[in-house]
């Protein structure tokens, strides 16, 4: 067994892709915020594909972590030199193994929160990036704009506090630049949010605003923020993957990463102090980033909403498992062929059609064994931002609306498990509480989870949504949750003839 460092690259096997430059030679271009499973198999896999290219050593990452739990991170890549092991499959079982050392630095923010902030103020960064998650951004869902009521926000928001937020870190790093006359970064936000760099921009500006209002708006003016869509479906790490990757590749590998074949980054082209040339390592680096993130949030990001809470519900445990079911990928080709299409704009150089079949690919792989309990994490975070835009847009269009009914109505009746303790998967979500407060009072008055204005705003009160809604929560309790597909499938699922033909409304 080969303990993962610098010094044992050389005896691994020749079936271990390892890297073709010197980590230890790389200067941090790159401050990045959040490194979770996704950032290293994704951005920080792009990177050592351009270091690999050769040059460019003045890219590397140094990654941040701010959440209790990123100590662990900190300690294995530093016990590992920054190197870990990257393992993607693809829907045929194919294997690749690969040890990527593009982060060669990591700071604790709560334990060295001068060392990130003077990290953030050094000339030689010039990216700062994010995959904090969609709840990291402190947006209300219902306005989209920033909320400053979170306690770290607060805490951040005193004066001469030491910063313990994302937001305030990256605000002081940027006060200090502008106070030694060093130009301001470039923000590229990672996170599956529409508009992620106008997103980010608000909520940046926003906060230094509150602290600064010349700050604030110095950032608004001079800071970019390029938009950007990221695609690639990574599980979360399990003891059954290092003992895996230990047996085939005789790696002992603290925190490995298992990610599936497919990837893929389009950024905007809108930077400050400029970028490394991530399109010759394979970043479409686009203009107009809009149409190939609605794509992704609406088709894939929604359909991973829409195969969580039923196919738990069911009693599954795996995406894959519910996606070799004909009803369920019935019902994802008709919500992304009949209301998620319709919503998009037209997709330079994608074909869509062969999009959505090849997205059913991807979910049916068991390859990737990826979990039904990860998509539905923090569900008030993503519903509004995956799956509720589909809904206006299709309720301005005229357009149909059941299959996404149907997916709140599912969300709501896996919230009403988690309160009657069936055997799910517990409830995590930073909004529990008034979850599970808006289904409980549906007994007395049906259409009560719509009113929780945080996440549906006016949309909770439209006539359509609202009567679309209350039938197919009828019909998950009429008929359970394959019977109400069967019934949605069987009534056309057609716009012209209403949500659920001939079950009750």
């Amino acid at each position: 067994m080969t303990k993962l460092k610098l010094s044992a690259l050389g005896q691994l096997g020749p079936d271990v892709a390892v890297p073709r430059y010197d980590p230890r030679t790389l200067t941090t271009g790159i401050v990045h915020f959040g490194v979770g499973g996704f950032h290293r198999a994704h951005q920080a896999m792009y990177i050592d594909r351009l270091l690999n290219a050769g040059g460019h050593t003045d890219w590397g990452i140094c990654g941040v972590g701010v959440l209790p739990g990123d100590v662990r991170m900190r300690d294995v890549l530093r016990a590992q030199e920054g190197l870990y092991t990257l393992v993607t499959r693809s829907p045929g079982g194919e294997t690749e193994t690969r040890v990527i050392g593009a982060i060669h630095e990591f700071l604790f923010a709560p334990d060295e929160p001068e060392q990130v902030i003077e990290k953030l103020a050094n000339p030689a960064t010039r990216i700062v990036s994010l995959t904090v998650t969609e709840g990291g951004y402190s947006l209300n869902n219902a306005t989209g704009e920033f909320d400053p009521s979170g306690a770290d926000i607060v805490h951040d928001l005193q004066p001469d506090a030491v910063p313990r937020s994302v937001f305030g870190l990256i605000t002081e790093g940027l006060r200090r630049r502008r106070e030694r006359g060093i130009p301001p970064f470039t923000v590229v936000s990672c996170d599956n949010i529409q508009g992620n760099g106008h997103v980010t921009q608000g909520v940046l500006s926003a906060f230094a605003g509150l602290k600064d209002a010349d700050l604030g708006a110095w950032i608004a003016r001079e800071v970019a923020f390029p938009n950007s869509m990221v695609d690639r479906i990574t599980p979360m790490t399990t003891d059954g993957d290092r003992e895996a990757l230990a047996a085939q590749s005789g790696i002992e590998d603290g925190w490995p990463v298992v990610a599936e074949s497919f990837t893929q980054w389009v950024l905007e082209d809108h930077f400050t102090l400029g970028r490394p040339p991530l399109e010759t390592a394979g970043v479409q680096v686009v203009r107009d980033v809009e149409p190939y993130e609605l794509m992704k949030l609406r088709l894939l990001n929604a359909s991973h909403q829409a195969l969580g809470y039923l196919g738990l519900l069911a009693g599954h445990t795996y995406v894959h498992e519910v996606c070799r079911l004909p009803i369920f990928e019935d019902f994802l080709l008709g919500y992304m062929a009949r209301e998620a299409v319709p919503a998009l704009r037209p997709v330079p150089g994608m074909d869509l059609d062969a999009y959505q079949h090849g997205l059913i690919e991807r979910f049916a792989s068991p390859a990737i064994q990826d979990t039904l309990a990860r998509l539905i994490f923090d569900g008030s975070e993503r519903i509004p931002k995956f799956l509720l835009p589909v809904v206006r847009e299709q309720l301005a269009l005229d357009g149909e609306i059941s299959h996404a009914a149907l997916v709140v109505a599912s969300w709501a009746a896996y919230l009403e498990a988690v309160d009657g303790g069936a055997p799910v998967p517990p409830l995590q979500d930073q909004r529990a509480a008034a979850l599970l407060a808006a289904v409980r009072r549906e007994t007395a008055q049906s259409g009560a989870f719509l009113d929780l204005r945080e996440l549906f705003g006016d949309l909770g009160q439209h006539p359509r949504f609202r009567a679309a809604y209350l039938a197919a929560r009828e019909s998950l309790r009429q008929h359970g949750p394959i019977g109400a597909l069967k019934v949605l499938h069987a009534a056309g699922h057609t716009a012209s003839a209403g949500p659920f033909v001939g079950q009750p409304r």
